[in-house]
């Protein structure tokens, strides 16, 4: 498979998937057929069926779900859509990658989903480094303290096996990481 393609399709399926689906119905829970998304997808790209499935089961993030004949994206909606996640009862730190000057407004407001439907986190730094470097070349990365933060009553969402989500998570749960792994 063309690496190179697989990306450029893959940002293109989470642009429909997650923000603007065009001329694709989507149901409540952002669910399009697969069909109706390779139309779609065609009338810029020269890829079938058996390409999206891969572009699915290879990414490393799992960003998107086939179910039968219908996909969606998992995570990072900015659309009205109601996936169903998993609470997470267990992990103890997430990870936040951002730039310094993020950092700064982040440690004293807290994380907010901003423009998406929720706070994205990673499971281990080096993940959280890698989503910060798509905004800044060094990110900072913040240690959210999940464990403390649920006994407070907040709940996070288990969207795949690296990525977490929460409504928003208030300042107090909240460190720069020292760089040695939190456990």
């Amino acid at each position: 498979m063309n690496l190179g393609l697989k990306k450029i399709v893959s940002k293109y399926m989470s642009y429909l998937l997650r923000h603007n689906p065009e001329n694709l119905k989507m149901d409540s829970e952002g669910f399009v057929r697969i069909v109706d998304l390779l139309e779609e997808l065609e009338k810029i790209y020269t890829v079938d069926e058996f390409f999206i499935r891969a572009v699915v089961e290879k990414s490393d993030r799992r960003r998107f779900q086939i179910v039968d004949d219908r996909i969606r994206a998992i995570y990072g909606h900015t659309i009205d859509v109601e996936v169903k996640f998993p609470v997470d009862e267990k992990v103890r730190f997430l990870y936040h990658g951002t730039s310094v000057q993020s950092a700064a407004v982040i440690l004293k407001e807290g994380l907010k989903p901003m423009k998406r439907r929720w706070v994205h986190l990673s499971t281990t730094p080096k993940m959280a480094k890698d989503v910060g470097r798509r905004r800044t070349s060094k990110p900072i990365i913040l240690v959210v303290d999940a464990e403390k933060a649920r006994k407070e009553g907040m709940q996070f969402y288990e969207a795949t096996n690296q990525v977490y989500l929460s409504d928003e998570v208030p300042s107090k749960f909240i460190k720069i990481s020292n760089d040695r792994h939190e456990t």
